[in-house]
């Protein structure tokens, strides 16, 4: 084993929005880091004096395989009281640990949730991580995909991710498609260790079209673009209606269902895996797994914030991270 095979895995945590559960979040699911992820070393990156008070006693000590990379706020933080003159500093967190994780100092980031609003008020455009990540590095297109836990594997990627309704079938398209489904199934090979992924892909219409007498999409673009996939080596079957697929029947052969928009195919995994379910974005040129929440205002400083997704979340980026180092 070489030299830099040994060393631990090195894991950026950002801690997102100040306001929300991000921080607190963060400690309560690195309790007991060096048991729970051996083989990892974690660089937590937030405002020192906030995460120390968020945190409290639950603050795992520095030791712990963890170091605190400071990032100071710009104004101090309440819980649950948004803030626009913090909306930079959260997007300062993203941009260190992406340039951490493009250098090669970080083998992966893991991200806290955020508040779109706070980074768009204080004066920068912002539609989400996903699409921020691939600016940041020069990714022509990538992939959300939410999934649950070992326990709940269902998996869920989308075609389309933060658009209204009324564009989502205009942002379809043949090669677009194609170039999805190529991203998922290299990814699920490279980083979640599936030798030949199985990919079940949804109509957009209901009941896929009828037939062409609910809409065309599916004959046109959808069909289309699997009969390239799969003469491309790409194990990719449908169209399916959406509204029959999520059935254990069909499931429980596929590695991931390819849904069309963010709400055809979201509702029914977050309903199956809440909690426990993280985000994932395929096709960057690092690892970036993240919660499958938001913010929650309403609990943050309560000490009520569950931090099932965050451990699941950290233990998927610690495995995929592996799983890359060894290929």
């Amino acid at each position: 084993m070489s030299a830099a095979d040994a060393r631990p895995l090195a894991i950026a945590i950002t801690t997102g929005e100040p306001a929300g559960v991000g921080p607190e979040l963060t400690a309560a699911a690195l309790e007991g880091a060096r048991e729970r992820w051996p083989s990892a070393r974690f660089t937590v990156l937030g405002d020192r004096d906030l995460l120390a008070v968020r945190a409290g006693s639950a603050w795992p000590a520095a030791g712990d395989a963890i170091d605190i990379e400071h990032h100071a706020l710009a104004v101090p933080a309440k819980p649950g009281k948004l803030d626009a003159a913090n909306g930079r500093y959260v997007l300062g967190l993203l941009d260190a640990a992406i340039d951490g994780a493009v250098s090669g100092r970080f083998d992966a980031i893991v991200t806290a949730p955020l508040q779109k609003s706070t980074i768009n008020d204080a004066g920068v455009p912002f539609t989400g991580h996903t699409e921020y990540l691939a600016e940041r590095t020069n990714t022509p297109r990538v992939v959300m995909m939410l999934a649950g836990s070992s326990e709940k594997p269902l998996r869920v990627a989308l075609a389309t991710t933060h658009l209204p309704l009324k564009d989502v079938s205009a942002a379809l398209s043949i090669e677009g498609l194609v170039e999805t489904l190529t991203i998922i199934h290299h990814d699920l090979r490279a980083r979640f260790g599936l030798a030949a992924p199985r990919i079940l892909v949804t109509g957009l219409n209901p009941h896929a079209g009828e037939n062409g007498y609910l809409g065309r999409e599916e004959i046109d673009i959808i069909t289309p673009a699997l009969e390239r996939a799969r003469a491309l080596g790409i194990d990719a079957s449908g169209p399916y209606p959406a509204d029959t697929l999520f059935q254990p029947r069909y499931l429980k052969d596929a590695d991931c269902v390819l849904a069309m928009f963010h709400d055809q195919g979201l509702p029914v995994l977050k309903y199956a895996t809440f909690g426990e379910g993280i985000n994932v974005t395929l096709g960057l040129p690092i690892i970036r797994t993240s919660v499958d929440h938001g913010t929650a205002l309403d609990l943050a400083g309560t000490g009520r914030a569950d931090p099932g997704s965050m451990i699941a979340a950290i233990d998927a980026a610690v495995t995929m991270a592996r799983h890359k180092r060894s290929a």
